[in-house]
């Protein structure tokens, strides 16, 4: 296997931690500690994402030579890896929980490819860092299984994400009690190398702010806007560059909100801590789909009763988010600034909502107008539990001046509720049918359907579909896993040799652990 260019900036200009030695501990001072990976006693690659690994200058010919393996189990890093895991605090479900960092996330360095790109490769599950608190550092395969695999469907989606390489069985064991009930079980470990151009959150800048050491938040300000955001001109006056960074931060944040809704996706654990400075989303823990339009659905049980983190609160609580950012950096801007920039999320998200449900219901452009019309068919879509990937893919083949409901009615869960509904949707349908006719232009409506298509996906990572996957995994089948990376690569396609994995939720999966709720251990 060949070697990476490394460029380890992040280690190399902001302080690290004195100590040495590998157990829990506060660590002041620092952004950084050095860890080493724990081996795997018998490490098997399960799966890999092939444009990833081209994207890190590695062949076919690396991802099959057993020092892929060896790396990126946390094995045997390469020569000029200096492993490290990074301290960062964060709100956790609205309360300042302080010092957390990287528990189980090691990374092996920064990697500049040749096409001038940077990439941290970060290791998930590799074993104990100074910030595992009371855990262990590691991860069970269906957790892993599932990080791997979503982070390759957003990706397909065209949604900002971090990226997964590998998938890797670890073959040693893991103990976890999957439903906090004081029944630990073994299970498989596995370890997933995630990739991204950083992993800086907003719980870095929190920590040190919250801790008053001022000079180390400046210094993580300014490594961020110059590693991370090249395109803010180092000959603008400093302030001038940190507001146009926090109004970017904001409007990628808003912009992230947006694709979450979208395509359905409820990321189940949206502390401070797990929002990227980038716009990315980043870790995949108790995450799920909408299956049934729910906007009070969470799928984390952590999250229960309140459902901070439900599918139609992820605006609002991004907003709350960056709220703390902005406190956290009132120390180094002008409060000014941070209003200006909070103001930017409200008006980014407006706009590109309100862009993305016209195109979603099929309309050429947003009307004032259009937001009693939209509200009412979600409305409706919740009380009749209709599946929402479904409906909006069915949707886009009613014949312009034609949409009745009957075509629609696969997209129900429940026929009952679909009798019980139609009079209410008929008349819905008829509004939107006449709003798609004298709203849009004729050549638009000529192509409504694959506008339609370009927005409304005919593939999502289904909830159930995931633990089929896991289920086969952990009996060593890995063919599942490789089919759904072959099905996740066109999304918004409608493949007949896919057919299989469109369909609905099946009943046996509303109600089974792993397809309705998770627990922040899954």
């Amino acid at each position: 296997m060949k070697p990476f260019n490394l460029d380890n900036q992040f280690i190399q200009e902001l302080p690290g931690d004195p100590e040495k030695s590998n157990h829990p501990r506060s660590v002041q001072g620092a952004f950084w500690s050095s860890v080493l990976p724990r081996k795997a006693s018998a490490p098997k690659l399960i799966a890999h994402a092939a444009d990833m690994a081209a994207r890190l200058d590695l062949s076919p010919q690396d991802v099959d030579d057993d020092a892929f393996v060896q790396l990126f189990s946390g094995n045997r890093p390469l020569s000029g890896m200096h492993p490290y895991a990074t301290c960062y605090g964060g709100h956790q479900f609205g309360h300042w929980a302080g010092q957390l960092g990287d528990g189980r996330a090691i990374f092996l360095g920064e990697v500049v490819n040749k096409a001038g790109e940077r990439w941290e490769l970060q290791l998930k599950g590799a074993g104990l860092t100074p910030y595992s608190r009371g855990g262990d550092g590691l991860a069970v395969l269906r957790s892993s299984l599932r990080e791997f695999l979503c982070s390759e469907a957003m990706h397909h989606l065209g949604i900002p994400t971090t990226r997964a390489l590998s998938l890797i069985a670890t073959g040693d064991t893991v103990i976890r009690d999957m439903f906090y009930d004081g029944n630990p079980q073994p299970e498989a470990g596995a370890v997933v190398c995630r990739v991204a151009p950083s992993f800086i959150r907003f719980g870095h800048f929190e920590l040190f702010s919250k801790r008053g050491e001022l000079p180390l938040l400046e210094q993580l300000l300014t490594f961020t806007l110059s590693r991370d955001f090249p395109e803010l001109s180092s000959s603008t006056p400093l302030n001038e560059q940190r507001r146009q960074w926090f109004r970017t931060v904001c409007e990628r944040t808003a912009t992230l909100m947006v694709e979450w809704m979208r395509v359905g996706f409820v990321h189940g654990v949206m502390n401070t801590d797990n929002l990227s400075i980038l716009g990315l989303t980043i870790d995949y823990g108790p995450y799920g789909w909408i299956d049934n339009l729910d906007p009070t659905w969470t799928p984390n049980t952590t999250d229960l009763p309140g459902r901070r983190y439900s599918y139609g609160r992820q605006p609002e609580v991004a907003r709350w988010n960056l709220e703390r950012l902005a406190d956290a950096l009132t120390p180094l801007m002008d409060q000014a600034d941070l209003s200006e920039g909070l103001k930017c999320f409200d008006q980014a998200y407006f706009h590109h909502m309100t862009t993305m449900l016209a195109g979603k219901f099929g309309l050429q452009s947003w009307q004032e107008s259009d937001g009693a019309l939209i509200e009412t068919g979600f409305s409706l879509m919740h009380e009749a539990e209709v599946d929402m990937t479904d409906f909006f893919r069915r949707l886009a083949d009613l014949p312009t001046g034609g949409f009745t409901l009957e075509p629609l009615r696969h997209a129900f869960y429940d026929q009952g509720l679909y009798q019980h509904h139609h009079s209410a949707l008929s008349h819905w349908l008829s509004q939107l049918s006449q709003r798609v006719q004298t709203g849009n232009t004729a050549s638009f409506n000529a192509n409504r359907s694959q506008h339609m298509n370009q927005i409304n996906p005919r593939f999502i990572l289904r909830n159930y579909l995931a633990q089929q996957a896991i289920e086969a995994a952990e009996k060593g089948d890995y063919q599942p896993i490789h089919d759904l990376q072959e099905v996740m690569k066109t999304p918004y396609e409608e493949n007949p040799a896919h057919s299989q994995w469109y369909g609905l939720r099946p009943d046996w999966a509303k109600k089974k652990a792993g397809c309705s709720m998770l627990s922040c251990s899954s």
